[in-house]
């Protein structure tokens, strides 16, 4: 049996997070072409982690800077091995070339951190993005990363844009796959309850994730209470795990703002509110939470950064405002005007129907990977760069990982 070893940065979590979601849309790819999936981590398993020995997923607990890691992946001897982010490839990437040499390396970048970090960076000075702020650190880290791999997978077309224009990676190395969805059936997204039997707002996400921590202060500090002043009697529910006490601290009964924390049923909670708020000031990839929305029937409003390579030329489900006196405005005319909302729902179908079809791109990157694996030699001579990387690679980093071993050992 054909065999792929993941290694995660952290065990998946699809209740919490996007990245999680897109993993087990991954896994479900790679099984249901007969691979046999081992999914590794150094990372501790938390409460949320979805348990992937039920689905069949062999799972391991890896150390760092430790040659068991060696053994460990011999013994294996994978076809493929998926890194889950590049932080995960610095850390094996060097082990894995030089104990299965003939493993197909593959890079998911989730979204591109660099991007995120420059836009994190931008917004807090009040500024454009610049290309000296794209240039970041964890830019030449993570290209390296995508240059020392054999093929990484893309989920925005926006940031495929950045990676071939700006830092002119070939085509050959990246591959566009967006989330992985099922299609569909208008009537049956036209059975869960209508507009006039949904209420209230809501935004969810995972508190640890920067973006979604500032989008949550925006709505209470500047959003929320324009809303509010034209709809007193609507709330405004904040669903993500990870609540702290800081952020329990935004929780204002009074004003309708409640932080309702862990999201127990997701798609219950969606399927019941009216509007879902997502007014993003910075991040990349696709959001989870406006996938989630389009899924069971709850329109949206978001800003260009919320939308960004996620319709494609459709229209949205909704609205995108970057203006908060916009947003505020637009999302009480999606809240009270039927018509209006009932054509949002539409378009949302629409857009998960042509833009994240489970056949259509899966198919493509399974194919490529058949590619690859036929002609792994061949493709990595014409890649160069990553070749170099390579050799450096393994002179420096790994080098640091033996002295931190041997310290370790002591």
């Amino acid at each position: 049996m054909k065999k792929i070893l993941i290694i995660g940065f952290v065990w998946p979590e699809p209740n919490s997070t996007a990245a999680g979601s897109r993993m087990m849309q991954l896994i479900e790819l790679f099984q249901k072409e007969g691979y046999l999936i081992i999914f590794a981590s150094t990372a501790t398993k938390t409460e949320n982690a979805f348990d992937l020995k039920k689905i069949g997923v062999e799972t391991s607990e890896i150390k760092l800077n430790c040659v068991s890691f060696d053994q460990f992946v011999q013994n294996i001897n994978p076809e493929i091995v998926l890194f889950d982010r590049y932080l995960t490839e610095e850390q094996f990437g060097w082990r894995v070339s030089e104990n299965c040499p003939n493993a197909l390396k593959i890079l998911d970048t989730e979204d591109l951190h660099f991007l995120r970090n420059a836009r994190q960076t931008a917004h807090l000075k009040n500024m454009e993005v610049t290309f000296e702020l794209l240039k970041n650190e964890i830019a030449k880290r993570e290209i390296a990363s995508i240059y020392r791999c054999d093929l990484t997978l893309i989920i925005s077309k926006y940031e495929l844009k950045i990676l071939k224009k700006v830092f002119n990676i070939d085509k050959t190395l990246l591959q566009y796959v967006p989330f992985l969805l099922d299609a569909i059936d208008l009537k049956k997204i036209q059975n869960y309850p209508l507009f006039k039997s949904r209420q209230h707002f809501i935004t969810m996400g995972n508190f640890k994730h920067a973006p979604n921590w500032d989008s949550v202060q925006y709505l209470k500090s500047t959003i929320w209470p324009l809303i509010r002043e034209q709809l007193p009697k609507a709330e405004m529910h904040i669903y993500g795990a990870y609540a702290t006490d800081k952020v329990q601290q935004l929780n204002d009964k009074k004003k309708g703002f409640l932080i309702k924390g862990w999201a127990e049923n997701k798609e219950e909670i969606f399927k019941t509110a009216k509007i879902c708020l997502a007014p993003l000031q910075f991040g990349a990839g696709l959001k989870g939470k406006l996938i989630d929305a389009m899924n069971y029937g709850t329109p949206s409003v978001t800003s260009t950064i919320g939308a960004e390579a996620m319709h494609g030329k459709l229209k949205w489900n909704g609205f995108i405002c970057n203006n908060p006196e916009e947003f505020a405005l637009k999302s009480v005319a999606l809240y009270t005007n039927q018509e209006c909302w009932e054509e949002a729902q539409i378009n949302g179908v629409e857009i998960i129907n042509k833009c994240y079809s489970k056949e259509k791109y899966g198919q493509k990157l399974i194919k490529k990977v058949h590619f690859l694996t036929e002609n792994l030699k061949k493709h990595r001579m014409t890649n160069f760069i990553g070749l170099m990387l390579e050799h450096h690679t393994l002179k420096s980093t790994k080098y640091l990982s033996k002295w931190i071993e041997e310290k370790n050992k002591k």
